[in-house]
């Protein structure tokens, strides 16, 4: 498969707010515990950790929130392939010679956000949603990647007069 003049790239990022809820308050809880020990001087909760406890508490927290905030799924065509970069977990990239065919599917909700292995799909990295681009690879093999724009892949993969479905 050969791709001239290809262009496209899309960022995705964590921005459900209500997992941005949940995390936040998971977060705060370290926070509320220090405050009610250490500023009300009362201990926080039948069994408290000490306050050294619930500062390393807090920040890990904090790292654990960062984690979150600093993921992203970088999906990039161009005349060399297909770039797909789950930040912080891994980069890969294919070239337009190992793609048998690709497609833009529903993949419906696949047991979460991240990196799914299904049987259908393959590899599925998603961020939200449900609409992914479907590689299919020489040998059989396969994966898709998470997309907010599914209407511009499909022009895209129009325009490219590329085998497809």
């Amino acid at each position: 498969m050969e791709a001239k003049n290809v262009s496209y790239s899309e960022k995705q990022r964590f921005s459900q707010w209500w997992l941005w809820l949940i995390l936040i308050g998971a977060a705060s809880i370290p926070f509320f515990g220090l405050y009610y020990q250490i500023g009300l001087d009362r201990p926080f909760g039948n069994n408290p950790l000490s306050d050294t406890g619930l500062m390393i508490f807090a920040v890990l927290m904090i790292a654990f929130l960062g984690f979150f905030f600093l993921m992203r799924l970088n999906l990039t065509l161009d005349k060399e392939g297909i770039t797909v970069r789950f930040f912080p977990f891994f980069k890969r990239a294919v070239k337009w010679a190992q793609v048998e065919h690709l497609q833009v599917v529903n993949y419906g909700f696949v047991g979460g956000y991240g990196i799914r292995l299904t049987h259908r799909f393959g590899t599925v990295y998603n961020m939200s949603g449900r609409w992914g681009l479907l590689i299919y690879l020489e040998g059989g093999k396969r994966f898709c990647v998470g997309t907010r724009n599914r209407d511009e892949l499909r022009q895209l993969l129009k325009t490219m007069d590329l085998k497809q479905t």
